[in-house]
């Protein structure tokens, strides 16, 4: 007989509950892993809420995970007890986008949580090329590391030179993802959002000096009402804001000759002006998930203190507690990061 386990399963938007599953076993190639911690993660939120594109239910969410490796297969490099990230980007190794190294956006990619059930659960199968090992992390440091590695994609990705003018919009945890990224390669960084409370999180513990209060009627006149002390446009603008005024105000607010990143995104069309954008010669690019090479760096980051993740939790919560509790967290005003721990 199957042994079986606790999972929570977000049945419709609004409501989870709580089922028994059967406990997976591992397939050729991969690795039971289970899983101690669950970063909560705006496409868990947008899920919640009914707005998350490409999304199915009912669904197992959980794509943020740490965990310890409890079954390795022969001849991997792993070993029970291991301490692993999980990078949940399942991509077709074949597949042209996979052959020219963009396993990120794989053309038949599906992503653990979203497109197939994820890490709301003690035990998964994991492929073992998707597990990425600490010596010294903790498992709850280890579930903010997808996280992180959106924001470094993106910022790789932009190619940003030392001493560029670059901007953040939308100072929710993927846009301070980027920003913790940014500030290796540049220091000249303006963030802008319009919650107060996050922009005196981004000044005081991210050592941001320029922060832009936007919204109102017009948030592109104010943004660049704000932006005119410094005297110059950005060159390179990341949009993390998932709105689609503002992702489609960024086309007014870039420098000549700059780049647009769309890092978050929203169910619709992004519309321009072209005479606009053929004048700036502006660049745009959309940044999806990341690779295995930003989960290394990512974990490196973390080892060696380059990113510090202890301001980033602000609200915890155990995995039986979701179904009753989630909703409440999500709609903290001190919200910042959420971290589920999965009971043994």
């Amino acid at each position: 007989m199957s042994e079986t386990q606790l999972q929570i399963i977000l049945a419709e938007p609004g409501r989870f509950e709580s089922a028994l599953g059967e406990v997976p076993a591992a397939g050729p190639n991969e690795a039971l892993v289970r899983i101690r911690h669950i970063g909560v993660c705006g496409t868990d939120i947008h899920a919640f809420h009914g707005r998350q594109p490409f999304f199915e239910y009912p669904r197992i969410l959980g794509h943020e995970l740490g965990g310890e490796v409890i079954l390795a297969p022969d001849g991997s490099d792993l070993k029970t007890g291991d301490i692993v990230a999980v990078e949940p980007y399942l991509n077709d190794p074949d597949s042209p986008a996979s052959r020219r190294g963009k396993t990120n956006c794989c053309e038949s990619l599906r992503v653990l949580g979203v497109h197939c059930d994820g890490g709301m659960r003690p035990v998964i199968a994991v492929p073992v090329e998707k597990l990425h090992r600490s010596q010294t992390l903790s498992t709850e440091q280890l579930a903010l590391v997808e996280m992180l590695c959106i924001g470094r994609h993106a910022v790789e990705r932009a190619r940003v030179d030392s001493g560029e003018f670059a901007l953040v919009i939308g100072a929710g945890p993927i846009g301070m993802s980027v920003l913790q990224f940014l500030q290796t390669k540049t220091d000249r960084v303006a963030v802008a959002d319009i919650s107060e409370s996050r922009l005196a999180f981004c000044r005081e513990g991210l050592g941001v000096d320029l922060t832009l209060l936007s919204g109102g009627p017009d948030p592109v006149e104010s943004t660049l009402r704000a932006l005119s002390g410094s005297g110059e446009l950005p060159t390179v603008i990341f949009d993390a804001s998932g709105n689609a005024g503002s992702m489609m105000g960024t086309f007014d607010l870039a420098a000549h000759g700059g780049r647009i990143v769309f890092v978050g995104l929203f169910q619709g069309e992004v519309r321009f002006n072209d005479p606009n954008f053929h004048r700036r010669e502006l660049t745009v690019m959309s940044s999806r998930n990341a690779t295995a090479n930003d989960f290394r760096e990512v974990i490196r980051a973390i080892e060696t203190g380059v990113v510090d993740t202890t301001p980033w939790i602000t609200h915890r919560l155990g995995l039986g507690e979701v179904p009753a509790r989630f909703a409440e967290v999500i709609a903290s005003p001190t919200l910042r990061k959420a971290v589920i721990a999965v009971e043994e």
